[in-house]
C-alpha cells in the first residue's frame, strides 16, 4: 500500500514521527514535507502547496497536525477522486494556550474542525487529546450565532481512534551509562522551551530546594525557540554550581546518555497532548515527577501514581520527599508501559488501522 504523509511542520516531534513511521511501517510511507516554520502560514497555506507538490496517487493520504484539509481535498478531488484522506492530531488550536501576542481567536482552531470534518478518518495520539478536542468543540461553536452545526461534532467523533505516538525507544539502548549513587540526584527538564511548558515553575522550585541546603544536580534541555526564557537566564546564575546542562543537546548520543545519566524527570507543563520527553526519559531510567493533569496520569501505573503526580503549587513539597527518602520504587512495570509506544509495537497497529480505513472506503 502506497501512503503519502503530509508534514506541513518537519521538524521536532513531528518529524521524529514521520520518519519513524515511514522506517518501521510494512507500507511504502512516502514523506511530503514543508520546513518547520512560520506555523500559522503552514495551517493556512499547506495545503495549497502539497496540492502542487503530489505528484502520485496512492491508496491513502495521511496529514498531520497543522493543514486545512478541507482546502486540499478541494484542490485535489479530480487527481485523488476517492482516495482515503487520514487526519493525524499531534495537538489542536481549540486546546493550545494562546498567548497575548497570538490573539488570533478561533481562526486556526477552525481550521482543525474543518480538516476533522473532512477526514475520513481522524487520529489522535492520546485518549485526553480525543475527548479534550471533542469536548472543546461545543465551546467554539455556540460562539457563533446560528447554524452552530453541533451536530457534526457526532460525525466526527464516530470517525475519530486513539494511535499513542510512535517512538524509536530502543536507539537509547546503545548509549546506557551507569548512574552513580555516589554523585547527588540529577533533575533533569527536557521539554520544549516555550511558555506553555512553564519553565518559570521549574526553576523557582529549583533554588526554592537548593536554598533549602538539598543536594541535587539540574540538567535543563530541550528545544528552543528564539530567545532564552528568563527563567532560564536566572537558573544560570542561581544555580550555576548545580548545572550540568543548559540548552538544546545537537547531538543525540550526547542527550541519551545524559537522560540515562538521570535520576528524576520533571513536567510543569499546562500544554502537553502526549508526553514524547517523559517517556524517553522514563525508559532511561528516570523516575517521573508530574503534574496531576493532562495526558500525564495516562502515562503512570496506579501504583506509582501518588508518588509521581503533585497537585498545583506542590512540585517543591514533591521533590522533596523524594530528596529526604531517597523513594525509589520498582519503575519495571511503568518501563514495560513505556516501551508499548515503540514504533516496533505502534507501527503494526497504524499499519492495521490504516488499511482498514482504505478497505472501508473501497
Amino acid at each position: 500500500m502506497l501512503i503519502s504523509l503530509l508534514e506541513s511542520y518537519y521538524g521536532g516531534s513531528h518529524r521524529t514521527w514521520a520518519d519513524g513511521y515511514k522506517r518501521f511501517s510494512r507500507h511504502d510511507v512516502q514523506l511530503l514535507t514543508l520546513p518547520a516554520q512560520y506555523w500559522k502560514w503552514r495551517m493556512q497555506g499547506a495545503a495549497i502547496s502539497f496540492a502542487r507538490l503530489l505528484d502520485a496517487k496512492p491508496d491513502l493520504i495521511l496529514a498531520s497536525s497543522m493543514i486545512d484539509l478541507s482546502i486540499f481535498r478541494a484542490l485535489t478531488y479530480r487527481q485523488l477522486g476517492d482516495v482515503p484522506l487520514a487526519l493525524y492530531l499531534h495537538e489542536n488550536q481549540l486546546s493550545y494556550p494562546q498567548n497575548q501576542r497570538q490573539g488570533h481567536g478561533w481562526r486556526y482552531g477552525f481550521i482543525n474542525y474543518a480538516s476533522a470534518l473532512t477526514a475520513d478518518g481522524v487520529y489522535f495520539n492520546s485518549e485526553f487529546h480525543m475527548q479534550d478536542f471533542l469536548a472543546q468543540l461545543p465551546r467554539m461553536l455556540k460562539n457563533f450565532r446560528d447554524f452552530n452545526e453541533l451536530g457534526t461534532i457526532d460525525i466526527i467523533s464516530a470517525k475519530s481512534k486513539v494511535l499513542a505516538v510512535g517512538m524509536d525507544l530502543q536507539r537509547f539502548d546503545a548509549y546506557r551509562v551507569t548512574k552513580n549513587r555516589d554523585e547527588p540526584p540529577v533533575i533533569l527538564w527536557n521539554h520544549r522551551w516555550e511558555e506553555d511548558k512553564d519553565p518559570t515553575s521549574f526553576v523557582h522550585s529549583m533554588i526554592k530546594l537548593a536554598d533549602e541546603g538539598y543536594e541535587f544536580k539540574v540538567a535543563i534541555t530541550g528545544e528552543q525557540f528564539g530567545k532564552m526564557p528568563e527563567a532560564f537566564k536566572r537558573a544560570k546564575t542561581a544555580l550555576a554550581d548545580r548545572l550540568i546542562q543548559l540548552g538544546y543537546m545537537e547531538s543525540f548520543a550526547d542527550y541519551a546518555r545524559l537522560l540515562w545519566r538521570s535520576d528524576y524527570v520533571v513536567s510543569t507543563a499546562w500544554q502537553e497532548f502526549f508526553g514524547i520527553a517523559v517517556c524517553e526519559a522514563i525508559t532511561c531510567g528516570c523516575l517521573p515527577i508530574l503534574p496531576d493533569r493532562l495526558n500525564y496520569p495516562n502515562l503512570l501505573t496506579d501504583e506509582l501514581k501518588s508518588a509521581c503526580l503533585y497537585q498545583p503549587g506542590r512540585l517543591s513539597a514533591q521533590l522533596r520527599f523524594h530528596l529526604e527518602s531517597n523513594f525509589r520504587p520498582d519503575t519495571a512495570a511503568l518501563r514495560e508501559k513505556i516501551a508499548g509506544f515503540d514504533w516496533r509495537q505502534m507501527a503494526p497497529q497504524y499499519d492495521a488501522e490504516l488499511e482498514a480505513l482504505v478497505n472501508r472506503q473501497r
